[in-house]
């Protein structure tokens, strides 16, 4: 009984996630297309634009995910673990398919795709996946700083715009408030700790973290950091082509540079941290609002978002499909320790 209703308890949770995701994200495409004509959107795409560049962007989407998947596998390494280099892409390629219908919930599934086929510890792919996020806010960070110290009137234009005062965004809390909210976190923490340590599977939830806690510290022994940096580089430098290079489909993007373009794909990058499927709202608001900043028309901005997201998505979905019949075809590994250990058993 206790068991159903915490199903119940999770489905519900998980539903009103994917609702909520649904419902922010419908929000703000509702309200920066209630006015728009859809009706010339076929001849726009059928007529106004040039899909060669289209075609030429998307092997850099595709990119830009196995090279995160081949990233993953060195990481991986330290730990102890060595899954194969196709369940690793595969792996990535159906994480984001799956983001599509919870945001996030990609992380989890692709831990799980290693752990189901390649034996690959959970909690370990899981510190890993943790070390990778750190390392990609980092790079985007340094990203967003170096882009916003060259473009700094363009940023300070789209935050006056859009409300946000550059000089008032450290001032909203006082020192004292700081200081309760500190307070507050570490008697919260305190707390959790100490009815850890009143469960009895305390001693199984401090071994899960311990794996996870080595999978975050798995950069210190990396074999070839070198070659982690690279895929790192390639990554991101994927992502931005598979971005810029739809500049040229279009008139009114096709000659504003690789300045704006850095510029838009840096907002982009952050505006889809907002948990909607594939940042669909928020990524369009803010590069749709940096483009008009760029002298772009508001209308030429709106095509050039909703069929940029869109055909980006659809790559998304379709990687997604393949990984997910892949996988059908896929053989599971059994690790030979594991083999072993079964061997002693019997």
């Amino acid at each position: 009984m206790i068991k159903k209703t915490s199903d119940l308890k999770k489905a519900s949770s998980d539903i009103f996630k994917v609702i909520l995701s649904l419902g922010l994200g419908g929000a703000i495409l509702y309200w920066m297309y209630r006015d728009f004509d859809f009706s010339r959107i076929g001849d726009v795409m059928l007529h106004d634009m040039d899909w060669t560049w289209m075609l030429l962007s998307l092997p850099f989407g595709i990119l830009a995910q196995a090279f995160r998947g081949w990233r993953w596998k060195l990481t991986l390494a330290p730990v102890g673990e060595h899954p194969r280099r196709s369940t690793s892409v595969n792996s990535i390629f159906l994480s984001y398919a799956v983001s599509l219908i919870v945001p996030r919930v990609g992380e989890l599934a692709r831990c799980g795709v290693l752990t189901r086929y390649d034996g690959v510890s959970f909690a370990k792919a899981i510190g890993t996946v943790v070390t990778e996020r750190i390392i990609d806010t980092l790079f985007i960070g340094l990203l967003v700083l170096g882009t916003f110290l060259l473009q700094f009137r363009v940023f300070d234009t789209f935050f006056a715009q859009t409300g946000t005062r550059l000089d008032t965004l450290l001032c909203q809390f006082s020192a004292t408030g700081y200081l309760v909210t500190a307070v507050c976190g570490v008697v919260v923490i305190g707390f959790v700790i100490y009815l850890l340590r009143q469960f009895a599977i305390y001693s199984k939830v401090k071994n899960m973290f311990c794996e996870v806690w080595q999978g975050i510290t798995s950069l210190r022994h990396i074999s070839s950091p070198l070659l982690f940096v690279v895929y790192t580089l390639a990554i991101w430098g994927s992502y931005f082509l598979h971005y810029y290079l739809t500049f040229f489909c279009f008139d009114a993007t096709a000659h504003l540079g690789m300045a704006c373009a850095l510029v838009t794909f840096v907002v982009g990058s952050v505006a889809v941290i907002v948990p909607t499927p594939n940042g669909a709202g928020p990524w369009h608001f803010a590069v749709k609002t940096m483009l008009i900043l760029y002298g772009v028309a508001d209308t030429d901005a709106l095509y050039f978002v909703l069929i940029v997201h869109s055909v980006q998505t659809l790559l998304v979905i379709l990687l997604g499909v393949y990984a997910w019949i892949a996988l059908l075809f896929t053989k599971r590994h059994v690790p030979a320790d594991t083999i072993q250990l079964n061997t002693n058993i019997s």
